[in-house]
């Protein structure tokens, strides 16, 4: 018999399914922050302005929304591990193409093909983990199947400031090609054949709703920051369409047999609280990643290699927390995790809301760590939270449904602070100390936010949940009661 110790490993086939996930992964993670810190670079060399620069990260951007969709059907119909390599093998030719590009609208329509290769790719990396892992392991499993996650984008600054400081902006795409090779070697000879429906149909009528639908809203979201608010035509009048799309796609989703994604996942408590948490993230998470690097360039004025550097202590953090968060998360269940999560979130953050008088970076990167260690243990547990008690059959959905939420979340919550920092920064003298305090404001809203995510994180369960039966919860349909 085996003894406890032995049933909280995970096992070998598990393990080596993960390691060759992460491997593919790392590109698309990567991708994107090498990216953001070489912007300023790609709009002095090909000589446009910087509305038509930031096209090479919105078109990635809608691109890797639209697709999302899709990723359930084509698992069931193609298999996840075909799909997985025709996923990354696009996002390498992407990659070869865009750093071949001859012009900035050539880099923006490879861009785009990146983004379909990588917005197929998350969700698919999902389903496959947690259709190969127990159902009392799922903690575990996040925690590390998300450390890159984590890392990738703290070092992502340092790489592409080595990059763009010493060789062409072309090697910030090139970079990805050993990468997508070695992930294309290791999948096919490792990863295991999956089943298919052959007589899967795809919901063309949910496609056609849902996918504009988030186009829309993370147009209209992308726009908040070049026009400096939300009240603005180029950002509500997407939006508007998006929300009215949405609200059909829903209305469409519910009366469905075979939606695209099914909404129906959200009548089961844990994971509405989960889905209402990773769309919050947005405002926490997502708004954090874009505060910190502004705070040191704009009121340090650090160089994006040194910003990076001083970045990493959060990815310390981060990796201090993920595997014991991912360990308690499936003994205890996600609800304490989220909550202390949270709480070393907050403290973390108050040291950069008194950032405005004589910053201390001893003290700065200390709470980074503890910021870090908080939103390691919270994002575990929140996405824990999202697949525990769901049949295999429901997980290609509901990892579409946390994919967009995360998408859109964190679209959300980078406008909003971007307003929200904008309006504090016209509100204080344009020098160095006017600019930490406008920074300094700002954190306390972040602050503010991380608070608000106490009442949603209060439906997640307190203890760990087996999936019910097959029998006595139907796949497309399976809920929990709403009471505690």
């Amino acid at each position: 018999m085996a003894s406890a110790s032995e049933k909280d490993e995970l096992d070998p086939a598990l393990r080596k399914l993960m390691g060759i996930l992460i491997v593919g992964i790392i590109a698309v993670l990567l991708d994107t922050t090498i990216v953001n810190v070489a912007i300023n670079t790609l709009r002095q060399d090909l000589n446009v302005s910087v509305a038509t620069i930031q096209w090479v990260n919105t078109g990635y951007l809608l691109a890797l929304g639209m697709v999302i969709p899709l990723t359930a059907w084509t698992v069931a119909r193609f298999g996840a591990k075909r799909m997985w390599l025709f996923s990354l093998a696009l996002f390498l030719v992407a990659s070869v193409l865009s750093g071949a590009a001859w012009n900035v609208s050539s880099l923006i329509g490879f861009r785009v093909l990146q983004g379909i290769g990588g917005g197929l790719m998350f969700p698919i990396l999902q389903t496959l983990l947690l259709q190969a892992a127990g159902a009392q392991r799922v903690g575990r499993l996040m925690a590390v199947v998300g450390m890159p996650a984590v890392v990738v984008p703290i070092l992502g600054p340092v790489v592409g400031g080595l990059i763009i400081s010493n060789t062409d902006w072309r090697w910030i795409f090139f970079i990805n090609i050993p990468i997508c090779l070695i992930g294309l070697v290791l999948a096919w000879r490792g990863l295991p054949e999956s089943s298919r429906q052959n007589k899967a149909g795809l919901d063309i009528t949910g496609l056609v709703l849902l996918s504009p639908a988030l186009a829309g809203m993370l147009y209209g979201l992308s726009q908040v920051g070049a026009e400096g608010g939300f009240v603005h035509t180029s950002v509500i009048a997407p939006l508007a369409v998006g929300l009215v799309l949405l609200a059909v796609f829903i209305r469409h989703a519910l009366r469905s047999d075979e939606p695209v994604v099914d909404v129906r996942l959200f009548r089961i408590r844990s994971f509405t609280g989960s889905g209402v948490l990773l769309f919050i993230s947005g405002l926490s998470l997502y708004g954090v990643m874009m505060m910190l690097p502004l705070y040191y360039q704009q009121v340090g004025g650090h160089s994006a290699l040194q910003t990076g550097l001083l970045l990493v202590p959060q990815g310390v953090g981060s990796l201090l927390t993920r595997g014991p968060a991912g360990r308690l998360t499936d003994k205890l269940g996600p609800r304490p995790v989220v909550l202390v999560g949270m709480a070393l979130t907050a403290l973390g953050m108050a040291a950069y809301t008194q950032a405005a008088h004589s910053p201390n970076y001893v003290i700065l990167s200390a709470s980074l760590v503890i910021l870090g260690a908080g939103l390691g243990a919270a994002t575990v547990s929140v996405m824990t939270a999202a697949f525990q008690g769901l049949q295999p059959a429901q997980i290609p959905h509901a990892s579409s449904a946390t994919r967009i939420l995360q998408q859109v979340g964190g679209s959300f919550g980078t406008a909003v602070l971007a307003v929200i920092l904008q309006w504090q920064l016209s509100g204080h003298a344009q020098d160095a100390a006017g600019r930490a305090a406008a920074f300094g404001n700002t954190f306390w809203w972040v602050l503010g936010f991380a608070a608000v995510s106490v009442a949603p994180a209060m439906l997640l369960p307190h203890r760990s949940r087996r999936p019910e039966p097959q029998s006595a919860v139907p796949a497309q349909a399976s809920s929990e009661p709403m009471s505690s």
